[in-house]
């Protein structure tokens, strides 16, 4: 493991990152090189290699464009046209992954749906990417049914296995269309004019404020993401990627199977993470590399030590959000030899990746004139970026915290390449525009990181309204809104406090409640299971006689967030989700004990 003495050069560095870099040298925004292109290169030269294992399947690069034609076809026999989007709705599975690919083979967009998002959360995304149709896993079609009214879109129904499903009006069995459907490469007219800036499908990510929003991410984005993984983790054609991430997410949903089809080489997929079969896969199908969050990785080091801890085939590991003694303790009792730990966003234009095992920190800037990415200075008290007498930006200095940011590049190469949301509000949103020259602009990332003398970046923590739990970004804003809708709640204010122990922020909801009303534990905690992604279910509520807002009718979070979930602290009634209880049940140490959480420390003001 190298530590901070055994630190390579700068040079050193970045011929490491060159290693991957240099595989999308030749890239640029207008070839016309797409996706499903891929599939079909590698459908003619590792026809008969295995591009998805998943449980007792077995899908060749071959078998999977044919699969995906059927979709292509399917798709326009339906009388979805090119740049139509399609919501995909489904687990974890082969299919997902043919569903999109096929998707786009006739240039059609698809969106790739949260499985959490449910009622008011599910049709806004519906809506937000004006969605023509979906493609539902028959397992997930119970979320259909929190929508307020009809879906008002055809429904396509994909039962695995043939498993019957509940008929409806607008529902329709997918399987006997994708029978019907041809197997062959679709005509090149469909995909004609498309090239690798287009949309190839969209992310919904939580942001900063609000409802989720659609990002854009193109075919360049995608294809560039999985040469350059491949090529750090030095992929040959005895590679195997695993995946235990939702396949909706950038990191599981792009990184894995994008790599895979750079190289030709299988990704092993599960439906959900498992603890008890992570070694078993990865001894079963010899994988080499995983993707992770750092929960995963946290989970699996949580697991009683076994004297074939070390006897397996994995020996790289990529991701984000492992903290450095959960880093440490892995990779020398797994025997892993490298990590490459990373900072981005689904929508960001930039990424870092620590290339060099330095334990804890998430990249290097070898050579700051050739990067678009700098630190600008912040002030944690007022919340805010610092700016000198005459209103500029003051970029932090080393050690200083300060927030990330990235110059949004013109030109025809992938550096730079800002592809936004859906919403052209909430692309402008996201950027601040005219801070070091006029007419420039910087995607602002929402991340405080800090720099050493070595030009290594350090992850701090996320700023405003944000907060990181489970490895998920959670808008406050946008739990807010949902819970906002309980019924005799007068107000709600959302934040992250620290757990002693856990990554991240857990949820704390402050209520208020209309005079009159009494709170309901079963009911509230009822109320925001079913409507928010399990990550974005508040740890704990706090019951408020009043709320404490700033001049500006904005709420205050910073107090709260200091007084945590100590009762003594906070001089009001607090209490934490009881799952198992199915309600919420009031804070006390014998409580906290049980669900095993520890006593709250109060952060220093």
């Amino acid at each position: 493991m190298t530590e901070s003495s055994l630190r390579p050069t700068r040079d050193e560095s970045m011929a490491r990152l060159m290693k991957g870099a240099s595989r999308v040298a030749g890239f640029t925004r207008d070839m016309p090189l797409l996706a499903p292109d891929r599939l079909e290169a590698r459908a003619i030269d590792s026809a008969d290699t295995p591009f998805i294992l998943f449980e007792d399947q077995r899908i060749t690069f071959a078998e999977a464009n044919r699969r995906a034609n059927r979709v292509a076809h399917a798709a326009r026999a339906l009388g979805l046209q090119r740049g139509d989007v399609v919501a995909l709705l489904m687990n974890n599975r082969s299919e997902f992954v043919l569903a999109w690919l096929g998707l786009a083979k006739a240039g059609i967009i698809a969106a790739l749906i949260n499985t959490s998002a449910a009622g008011p959360v599910l049709r806004h995304a519906l809506t937000a990417v004006n969605a023509r149709a979906v493609i539902v896993g028959a397992e997930l079609l119970d979320a259909l049914d929190t929508l307020d009214g009809p879906v008002g879109m055809p429904v396509l129904v994909d039962a695995e296995g043939g498993a019957p499903f509940a008929p409806g009006p607008e529902r329709q069995d997918l399987a006997p269309l994708l029978a019907a459907a041809a197997d062959t490469d679709p005509p090149a007219a469909w995909r004609e004019g498309l090239v690798a800036s287009d949309t190839l499908y969209l992310i919904f990510t939580s942001g900063t404020t609000g409802l989720p929003k659609a990002a854009k991410m193109s075919h360049l984005r995608f294809l560039s993401s999985g040469e350059m993984m491949g090529g750090l983790m030095d992929f040959d054609k005895d590679s195997v990627f695993y995946c235990v991430l939702p396949l909706y997410h950038g990191a599981g949903g792009m990184v894995v199977p994008s790599a895979c089809l750079a190289f030709g080489v299988p990704f092993v997929l599960r439906r959900k993470f498992s603890r008890s079969r992570f070694w078993e896969d990865v001894r079963r199908h010899r994988i080499t590399a995983m993707y992770y969050i750092g929960e995963v990785v946290r989970y699996l080091l949580a697991a009683e030590p076994r004297p074939d801890d070390r006897d397996h085939t994995l020996r790289k590991m990529a991701g984000a959000g492992l903290k450095p003694d959960i880093w440490r303790a892995f990779t020398e009792r797994f025997g892993i030899e490298q990590v490459f730990e990373g900072l981005g966003a689904t929508e960001a234009n930039y990424g870092l990746t620590n290339v060099d095992n330095v334990v804890g920190a998430v990249g290097r800037i070898t050579h700051p004139e050739y990067t678009n990415v700098r630190i600008q200075r912040w002030d944690v008290d007022a919340g805010e970026p610092v700016r000198d007498a005459e209103g500029r930006p003051v970029l932090a200095g080393l050690d200083e915290i300060g927030e990330l940011i990235a110059e949004v590049l013109p030109g025809n190469g992938p550096g730079g390449f800002f592809e936004g949301y859906t919403s052209a509000e909430a692309t402008e949103a996201k950027q601040a525009r005219n801070l070091f020259r006029p007419g420039d602009a910087w995607v602002r990332s929402g991340d405080l990181v800090r720099m050493d003398a070595d030009g290594y970046i350090w992850f701090v923590d996320r700023v405003g309204d944000t907060f990181r739990w489970k490895s998920e970004n959670v808008s406050t804003q946008e739990v807010e809104t949902v819970l906002s809708a309980y019924p005799g709640l007068d107000m709600v204010n959302v934040y992250g406090v620290r757990v002693p122990g856990a990554e991240g922020r857990a949820g704390m909801a402050a209520l208020t409640m209309a005079p009159g009303v009494t709170f309901d534990p079963a009911a509230f905690h009822a109320f925001a299971t079913a409507r928010l992604a399990s990550y974005a279910v508040p740890l704990f509520v706090r019951l408020c006689a009043t709320m404490d807002m700033t001049t500006t009718y904005k709420l205050r979070k910073l107090p709260f967030q200091r007084q945590g979930y100590d009762p003594a602290l906070t001089g009001e009634p607090v209490f934490v989700s009881d799952p198992q209880a199915g309600a919420y049940v009031p804070v006390t140490p014998e409580t906290l004990e049980r669900l095993g959480i520890p006593p709250f420390q109060q952060e220093e003001a």
